[in-house]
């Protein structure tokens, strides 16, 4: 099939200071073809200068987040057969400075990721030297968190992050869920009050556009109202 690949650019130091987009018709493009697969052809037979952020190509790194005719998506994981159209557009993910072209600027989305501490916080020597035990149970209360890649296809969805950028966004509230729940930490209180902070977890308005954005499936409307409940109870059981 052809299909005709639209990509937005952005280049100061190459005089492209507004804004624009530039097009390509690709030939015989297999459906199962990837976004990413489509980038990589043009960036490597028509233009070289084309930036965008890729590292694995398997949906793990989560380095490859796009807006892709209209939707968050990673430009690995969709297929040009998912999207039902023969014209593709690809734009950087929204409410985060544009560097160059699809490029944005990370730093506010890990200044908000490190504000909750997302580590184990412990210092408590386990009981028999070794390791900390912890129940099936007990870690499927939080297994679902774990699967986060930091790629920010759920935060750069959120209308609330759009209108304030300020607001730590739904994939720190899922990485701070991740401990908060977890039984072998002693700072789940720490964090709840971070999280209960103007610019915590009441900025969430339940629009669900992050649970739909999410590549790993996670339940993230879920665990910010899970984090929401901890907050109001006091309970993290």
């Amino acid at each position: 099939m052809d299909v005709t690949l639209r990509v937005f650019r952005y280049n100061t130091e190459a005089g492209r200071t507004k804004p624009s987009f530039d097009s390509w018709t690709l030939t015989d493009v297999d459906p199962t073809d990837r976004v990413l697969d489509l980038l990589e052809f043009v960036k490597g037979y028509h233009d070289g200068t084309l930036s965008f952020r890729r590292s694995c190509a398997h949906g793990v790194c989560g380095s490859d987040a796009m807006r892709i005719n209209g939707r968050n998506y990673l430009a690995c994981k969709v297929l040009v057969r998912d999207l039902n159209s023969t014209t593709i557009t690809v734009e950087p993910i929204m409410g985060l400075k544009v560097v160059k072209d699809l490029i944005v600027d990370m730093e506010p989305f890990f200044e908000s990721y490190r504000s909750v501490l997302p580590y184990m916080i412990n210092d408590d020597v386990p009981a028999d030297g070794k390791e900390r035990h912890q129940s099936i149970e007990q870690r499927e209360r939080f297994d679902d968190t774990t699967k986060c890649i930091l790629c920010a296809a759920c935060t750069s969805s959120c209308p609330s992050f759009w209108g304030d950028g300020k607001y730590v966004g739904p994939a720190t509230i899922v990485n701070a869920h991740r401990f908060i729940f977890d039984s072998r930490d002693q700072a789940p209180g720490e964090r709840l009050q971070i999280l209960n902070e103007q610019e915590g977890v009441w900025r969430c308005r339940t629009a669900f556009n992050c649970t739909e954005a999410c590549p790993r499936e996670i339940h993230i409307t879920q665990a910010i109202a899970e984090v929401k409940h901890a907050i109001t109870s006091g309970n993290v059981d």
